[in-house]
């Protein structure tokens, strides 16, 4: 595995020493340290970590509000750090997106598996995301270029295979996607109809 930039957050001075410890004798490097959740966010957002340890119980803010918070804006993976593991806990962990878990005290041979799964699954999370979101576009244009084609045919008085014909020929003469040039006839239809 890569040599890992790692943000720790929790309320004990002593565990974050002993964790920092664990994590350089990995060969990782440790990027910032907070004590509390509001702290760990405003560190991974301007450090940009590639995991973050949260302990689950700090004051103010707890490490759950904060895995929530950095999953939602896709800042890092979370790893959260508990003594606890109990399945409500467990749930809760789960809703706030976490990603590995660790139970106190813990092995320093479970810290680099925790580790490898979050950013693992962290990763094949962006890829769906990225998939799903390309997909979304494709059926965008898709039904963009479908309505142009309609227009076209009823503007220009041509058939079909014409009308995407004249958007293929206007796609490769200005380097737009059929997408774009789509959604430019659908612009121009909207602003030269009536007002309803």
């Amino acid at each position: 595995m890569d040599k890992l930039s790692v943000l720790i957050a929790d309320d004990d001075a002593v565990i974050r020493m002993d964790l920092r410890a664990l994590l350089e004798d990995l060969g990782h490097r440790v990027v910032g340290e907070a004590a509390n959740g509001r702290d760990a966010c405003r560190l991974a957002r301007s450090l940009r970590p590639s995991v973050a340890i949260l302990d689950v119980m700090m004051p103010g803010s707890s490490g759950l509000e904060a895995a929530a918070i950095l999953s939602r804006e896709r800042i890092c993976p979370v790893v959260l750090l508990t003594a606890y593991s109990d399945a409500p806990l467990i749930d809760e962990a789960t809703r706030a997106g976490v990603l590995a878990y660790l139970v106190k005290p813990f092995a320093r041979s479970e810290l680099q598996p925790a580790l490898e799964i979050a950013t693992a699954r962290y990763r094949e999370l962006l890829v769906v995301e990225h998939q799903r979101d390309s997909l979304a576009q494709e059926l965008r244009s898709a039904e963009a270029i479908r309505n142009a084609t309609a227009i076209l045919m009823r503007r220009c008085a041509i058939n079909e295979r014409e009308a995407q014909r004249r958007m293929q020929s206007q796609s490769l003469a200005t380097g737009r996607t059929l997408g774009e040039i789509a959604e430019a006839i659908l612009l121009t239809e909207h602003i030269e109809s009536p007002v309803r």
